[in-house]
């Protein structure tokens, strides 16, 4: 069944991703209007977010800012689609980084990194790093897809552009088995889900609001004294982004405990708070605020 689906849809995929670029975002607008208008897709779960985390937004703000997030929501799912057809060219052009350098200069330190992402402007498209002289194997850390054929879609499409897909489950291992081989690399971390309640061992703030928070990064990069890089991610126009990195820390074994997932959620919060519609409201990031904290679990107040 799962052959069946894959085979029924992939070419439908492959000609939306053939598309010359106006026509491919006419689509996107249709499918913005099919989505918000008709589907609702998660309208109530956006819209509370949104009152949530902007209390002081008036219902007009908010419904704009809903509106253009569905908007760029839409455009991010089809460019994940262009993907599949892109030139390296094209891609380069239209996802660029203002400071290579930085991560050169890494390089030179003979250091991993781990590159915290967050759900915000385009984190589809980062496997242009790999098309900018950098060196270093990009490596993305993954939830793997359930249907085995989109699963190895996802890693073709990483693939054409030198990535390599690590499934979260494995990610631990993989980047340790790495490290003790001497390959260097940069990890890409979407690090801004909520953490299931059996594993929420930390909570601190995010947008003002007691949430926990995964500490992978962190337990990782210390032990291992990765350097740990934030990918601040701006949508220039449509089709367009510039992404700028932001060293978090090149000593991570010396950070004192939660300064660097402290950093980074204010880094990830800086943005969303300057143009919100770009941040993945869909996700149900606020969903354990009301639950009782464990008493053994770490609590942080950040400034």
């Amino acid at each position: 069944m799962q052959g069946l689906v894959y085979w029924l849809v992939y070419p439908f995929l492959w000609l939306i991703s053939i598309l010359p670029f106006p026509v491919f975002y006419a689509v996107s607008d249709f499918t913005y209007f099919l989505v918000f208008h008709v589907i609702r897709y998660r309208r109530k779960t956006v819209s509370n977010n949104l009152k949530l985390v902007f209390p002081n937004k008036s219902s007009s703000e908010l419904k704009q800012i809903e509106k253009d997030f569905y908007s760029h929501m839409c455009d991010m799912f089809l460019e994940m689609v262009k993907s599949i057809s892109i030139s390296n060219s094209e891609l380069k052009k239209r996802f660029t980084f203002t400071n290579i350098s930085e991560i050169q200069k890494i390089q030179d330190m003979d250091k991993s990194i781990i590159l915290m992402c967050g759900h915000y402007a385009s984190y589809e498209w980062m496997n242009a790093l790999q098309l900018h002289g950098l060196d270093y194997k990009g490596f993305g850390i993954y939830k793997r897809v359930k249907n085995k054929y989109f699963d190895q879609m996802a890693r073709d499409i990483r693939g054409r552009f030198d990535g390599v897909l690590i499934p979260t489950v494995d990610a631990t291992k993989t980047i340790i088995s790495n490290e003790k081989k001497g390959i260097r690399g940069v990890y890409a971390m979407v690090a801004d889900q909520s953490p299931k309640l059996g594993r929420a061992f930390f909570w601190t703030e995010f947008m003002d609001i007691q949430v926990p928070v995964f500490l992978g990064t962190e337990k990782l990069a210390k032990p291992l004294n990765m350097a740990v890089v934030y990918l601040h991610v701006e949508k220039v126009k449509r089709g367009h982004y510039q992404a700028t990195f932001k060293t978090i820390s090149l000593e991570p074994k010396e950070e004192p405990p939660y300064k660097i997932t402290n950093e980074y959620l204010t880094l990830l919060e800086a943005q969303i708070r300057q143009a919100p519609e770009y941040y993945l409201w869909t996700h149900k990031r606020w969903k354990h605020r009301s639950t009782p904290i464990p008493n053994d679990a770490a609590i942080f107040k950040r400034t």
